[in-house]
């Protein structure tokens, strides 16, 4: 018989430790108390005016309170003001976000222009990261973040004059060699990367930041995430937040990563504004990151009471949570028998407290009335990601009153499980939503690799646009997919290059016989 206890109903709430600055994007204020803002990025070329600004105007029709847009080079850049003044003659005011990687100039020429700018400390002032372990003295460490101090002078400055905001956004994957070598690939090393930009702002009385941790892994996006928070309120301030997982995929694999991840942020009280990356038309993330916030908030707002903080478990045996069914009133287990766990139920704005249960077996049911299959998944991940990331319990079980049923819920729970690292059963696709780097049809690309290769179990498999974020931001794959140029893709073992410039006609079919290859070699872990 399932042990019901206390616990089932209670409902630990505490003060949110983390009350953001409020900053200003444009006119439209981010952080404090003000509603959790949404955004989203294009994936047109950013010279081409006519096809960014109708994309732009999709994403903004759909919800968004800011628009992305790469600007690779300073052409890509200058191009924002023919973008923005076709969108203001359109009628549309909303805030635009420039994204840059690698080109200083380009940044300083689009802080003249737009509201905001990302930037990303790995490759801002650092060629891209070599993975190769450089040792650094304490003196040419600090002579390194000098130099990054002057290489920032001319952007700090742009951005003063402008009023123009700046997001200092970090990638898993991402770091420069210099913290790397001090810090590791690691959450902490994120965290540092950021609060060493950050100090360099603020030494120029800057204070226009948002901060990011993004990691295709949601348990790395999250450590990272209140790792900086520690960090921020250690030294006294607080800047927003922008929170998301990247890569996330497409489809409802890509829907349940990002409401995992996100969602268990959320529920804590961190995040001023979120992002959903999948691989679909930008416009189509939109209605996802409403329904996160929705089921978490009851409205499009905020959390006014965060739940618990709850610590990443350590087990000593293989983490493999059992998925049960909920049918005439029964819980029963995969193998029929009867569910003998604390059983913990949570609905939509109810977010229980585990901690007094650490040392028990726990199931959670997750207990809906949802006809919407789509909106049942994305629900569902944003109240028990969270759970299964941090390794808290050790069952699940969806139980829903409308349409959705029976197996459906049994697929939904494993799917859960999937994205959120506790159980892997098929193959973990990783794939990037694209934006103007990107050289080939990348939509087309994730299809036709999940295709040839979805027989496999227990790999993952990188499937993304570009060389700027590609190879580090897919470090943890087992194998990788990157667009290289018009059309063609190299291949990755690992962060290996072993393929270059395949035409992307058969680059799925390349990437398989490797796969097939290394099978038989006993690579990666078969």
């Amino acid at each position: 018989m399932a042990r019901i206890g206390k616990w089932s109903k209670t409902v630990r709430r505490r003060e949110n430790p983390y009350n953001s600055a409020v900053i200003n994007i444009g006119t439209v204020p981010l952080g404090g108390n003000n509603p959790i803002r949404i955004q989203s990025m294009t994936n047109t070329n950013t010279m081409d005016t006519k096809a960014s600004v109708a994309q732009c105007i999709r994403i903004i029709e759909a919800g968004a309170d800011f628009v992305r847009l790469t600007a690779q080079g300073i052409r890509e850049a200058d191009n924002l003001a023919n973008i923005k003044s076709a969108l203001h003659k359109a009628g549309f005011d909303t805030p635009l976000i420039a994204d840059i990687h690698f080109n200083p100039a380009a940044a300083e020429t689009a802080a003249r222009l737009v509201e905001k700018v990302r930037i990303n400390p790995g490759n801002y002032a650092d060629k891209r990261a070599s993975f190769r372990k450089i040792e650094f003295t304490e003196k040419e460490y600090n002579e390194e973040l000098d130099r990054i101090h002057s290489r920032l002078l001319p952007l700090i400055n742009i951005c003063h004059e402008n009023n123009t905001a700046v997001r200092v956004g970090v990638n898993h994957g991402s770091l420069s060699d210099r913290v790397m070598t001090r810090y590791g690939n690691t959450p902490e090393g994120m965290a540092v990367s950021a609060m060493e930009f950050i100090r360099i702002f603020r030494a120029e009385n800057f204070h226009r930041l948002v901060l990011s941790m993004k990691s295709s892994d949601t348990a790395v996006m999250i450590k990272s995430t209140r790792r900086l928070v520690e960090l921020m309120i250690d030294e006294g301030f607080a800047y927003p937040l922008h929170i998301g997982v990247t890569e996330a995929g497409e489809g409802e694999d890509g829907r349940i990563r990002s409401a995992a991840g996100i969602g268990a942020l959320l529920s804590e009280g961190i995040g001023d504004t979120i992002r959903v990356s999948l691989s679909e038309a930008p416009e189509n993330e939109i209605p996802v990151a409403k329904e996160i916030i929705r089921v978490l908030t009851g409205s499009e707002g905020r959390i006014a009471e965060p739940a618990e903080v709850l610590g990443f478990r350590t087990r000593n045996l293989p983490y493999k949570p059992e998925v049960f069914t909920h049918e005439n009133g029964n819980i029963s287990s995969e193998g029929g028998n009867e569910c003998n766990y604390n059983v913990i139920t949570l609905t939509p704005g109810i977010l229980p407290a585990i901690k007094d249960l650490i040392n028990e077996k726990i199931m959670l049911n997750a207990i809906f009335n949802e006809d919407d299959p789509e909106k049942l998944a994305i629900d569902s991940a944003s109240l028990l990601g969270k759970y299964f990331i941090t390794k808290q319990a050790d069952g699940i079980c969806i139980s829903n009153s409308g349409t959705v049923k029976g197996e459906k819920l049994k697929e939904l729970c494993f799917s859960i499980l999937q994205a959120t690292g506790a159980r892997i059963t098929r193959v973990v696709y990783l794939s990037c939503p694209t934006c103007g780097r990107t050289k080939f049809d990348l939509q087309e690309a994730v299809k036709k690799v999940k295709a040839v290769t979805g027989h496999l179990k227990g790999l993952k498999i990188a499937v993304m646009g570009c060389i700027v974020n590609g190879p580090g931001e897919m470090a943890d794959a087992d194998y990788g997919y990157v667009g290289a140029s018009e059309g063609k893709v190299h291949i990755y073992r690992g962060t290996a290059l072993v393929l270059k410039n395949i035409p992307q006609e058969s680059a799925a079919e390349e990437l398989l016989k490797i796969i097939e290859g290394d099978q038989k070699q006993g690579y990666p872990h078969f």
